[in-house]
């Protein structure tokens, strides 16, 4: 029986949904995140060398490699679980480890990546954490622990997942240059469960801080973006008051193109990371939402936390990319009006033109009509001198006298030249086209 062929890739798409499984945690435990991204052209770059940095480091505790394209691995490195994936613009590295440490957030931790090969890495740091996993015995007990770990000003704490879990962050980063994280959790909850709540707080932090470098980019921008709306509002005001000056318009649409040429050229360098950052930001409100927070002792909660201080900013890079639309709007439709402002102004030049040639072409065919009527009463003249002095002979046996005979060949003469002239005109002119 012969069986339906399977679309190529098929298998492949399938596989993908289940690809990056959540990592199985049993508290106490600790987990090292790093996040690095290539320093320019992050989403362009050559994905070969986040591979072989992977490898670098597992060569280092003589760990298996991960397949040839590979985008996520997961392996044992010595005693530690190590969790690497690679996304559009960076790597995520995640090591887990069992235990509770000799102190909280201790930055040795951060030891299992060893320094020549940080120093080594395809990029830069983008964020990284230090995340404790603990029992949670109290309200009192997680309370008295937050204190000590962490800045009460901007310190985010909620109940999650039906209460099971406790989970808290300031979003500052410590004296040993990483972020600090916290999950407590109740006894009876399942390894997997707080894998996935572990995972979503690395998710938070990560995209956080990559949806962040718009905010960077549009603080950059911000001083040019007013130049150009000063200058456009400035162009458009001389638009309006139309001086009328010779040339003025063409200068002025000279320079409204060039600020039109200029804000698509922002526009095209910005737009990837302005898309970029609208779905980091739906990434980081998902990965909030899923957590299903509640309050925890009066405390604001990590949704309150980015309505305070992450979505002001996320605002303001939404509000320039509407604003860098805007403008280039504004110059697009300034300079269509603009040129058609020109090209009704050539045109009436150009009639002008015409007019003027009209009036020319008239006064030369008057000319050429007085030429012509002149060169008959010429060329008469001397037809009828000749003719005379042709028919003189004849005056005596007619019994004419000299002048009555020239008076006599006078009208013909003057008849037969006048038709010759017309004759050549009327020639001339039928044959202009083709001359």
């Amino acid at each position: 029986m012969p069986q339906i062929q399977d679309h190529p890739l098929r298998y492949n798409l399938a596989n993908e949904l289940h690809a990056r499984p959540f990592p199985s945690l049993t508290p106490p435990c600790r987990a090292v995140f790093l996040a690095i991204k290539a320093s320019q052209n992050a989403a362009q770059r050559d994905r070969d060398y986040d591979l072989k940095h992977l490898v670098a480091l597992l060569d280092r505790y003589g760990a298996p490699h991960p397949q040839p394209g590979a985008t996520h691995f997961s392996t044992q490195i010595g005693q530690h679980t190590l969790k690497w994936e690679q996304h559009t613009e960076f790597v995520t590295y995640t090591v887990f480890l069992s235990g509770k440490g000799t102190r909280a957030f201790d930055p040795v931790d951060f030891d299992v990546f060893p320094e020549e090969w940080l120093a080594e890495a395809p990029g830069v740091r983008v964020t990284s954490a230090l995340i404790r996993v603990v029992p949670r015995k109290s309200d009192e007990e997680v309370a008295h622990r937050l204190k000590d770990w962490f800045v009460g000003e901007s310190l985010a704490v909620s109940d999650v997942l039906d209460g099971e879990a406790t989970v808290a962050a300031d979003f500052r980063i410590d004296p040993a240059g990483h972020q600090r994280m916290a999950v407590f959790v109740r006894d009876g909850v399942g390894a997997r469960r707080v894998g996935r709540v572990t995972q979503r707080l690395c998710e938070i932090e990560t995209y956080k801080a990559v949806s962040m470098l718009g905010f960077s980019r549009v603080k950059t921008l911000g001083p040019r973006m007013g130049q150009l709306d000063t200058e456009l509002n400035a162009l458009m005001r001389d638009m309006t008051a139309a001086t009328g000056a010779e040339g003025g318009d063409e200068k002025t649409l000279g320079d409204l193109l060039q600020i039109s040429s200029e804000l698509e050229q922002i526009s095209a360098d910005t737009s990837f990371r302005f898309g970029a950052t609208e779905a980091y930001e739906a990434i980081v409100h998902q990965r909030i939402q899923v957590l299903r927070e509640t309050r925890f002792m009066g405390r604001q909660t990590f949704r309150e936390f980015m309505m305070r201080r992450y979505d002001p900013a996320m605002r303001t890079v939404n509000s320039s990319q509407r604003r860098l639309d805007s403008m280039t709007q504004r110059a697009t439709r300034a300079a269509d009006l603009l040129r058609t402002r020109v090209e009704v102004q050539r045109s009436a030049q150009n009639q002008q033109l015409l007019e003027t040639m009209n009036q020319r072409a008239e006064l030369q065919l008057q000319l050429q009509k007085t030429v012509e009527g002149l060169s008959v009463v010429a060329i008469s003249y001397y037809a009828v001198s000749l003719v005379s002095y042709l028919a003189y002979p004849l005056a005596t046996p007619l019994g004419l006298s000299k002048g009555m005979l020239t008076a006599i060949v006078t009208l013909p003469v003057v008849l037969v030249v006048w038709l010759m002239v017309r004759r050549i005109r009327h020639h001339v002119e039928g044959a202009g086209p083709d001359l």
